[in-house]
């Protein structure tokens, strides 16, 4: 009799702590690089936050708001920040420097802070568009890659690490006695 009375106790108690308790979900992993889409995405809102991921073939945005798909065959062009700074290294970008105001400097400074990815896309219709996302240091000539991997096109060749810009020729090294 103690043991039915104690087994009814234990089952309506684990009944209400199960009854009570918050359901939880297993949190899935973030996939993608998280981005900034500041303009270019049809139907996504200026300087949007969301998720840049490569999923069959297609390049996807995101965000709480919106998704847009483009086709990586319909990509046209990609342009890093890093790509922009090789190709304007040297009188052009020291001359950035003086913009008035100093606003060079301050976009300069700007620029080291994070990446850029640019792309240009054609639409079904054959329409050119354009669209800049900006993200953490370091991701995206990662993501460039990939994309020219998996079918996009680029009008400025991938640069390996080992052929970097800052690295120097063997023999333009300062020798020391």
């Amino acid at each position: 009799m103690v043991f039915r009375s104690m087994q009814t106790a234990t089952m309506a108690l684990l009944g209400i702590v199960g009854f009570t308790a918050p359901p939880t979900v297993a949190q899935q992993p973030a996939t993608g690089t998280k981005v900034v889409q500041f303009m270019g995405l049809e139907g996504v809102k200026a300087k949007s936050t969301g998720r840049l991921t490569l999923e069959g073939g297609n390049l996807q945005f995101t965000s709480s708001n919106a998704k847009a798909n483009v086709p990586l065959h319909l990509i046209v062009d990609v342009v890093t920040g890093n790509d922009s700074q090789r190709v304007f290294r040297g009188t052009i970008g020291t001359l950035t420097m003086f913009a008035p105001y100093g606003g060079g400097r301050f976009l300069s400074l700007f620029r080291s802070k994070v990446d850029t990815l640019s792309i240009q896309y054609r639409d079904a219709e054959g329409g050119l568009h354009g669209a800049i996302f900006t993200m953490a240091t370091g991701k995206a000539d990662a993501l460039k890659k990939e994309m020219v991997a998996q079918g996009a096109h680029t009008s400025i060749p991938i640069q390996d690490d080992a052929g970097s810009s800052d690295a120097k020729p063997a023999a333009a090294k300062e020798k020391k006695p």
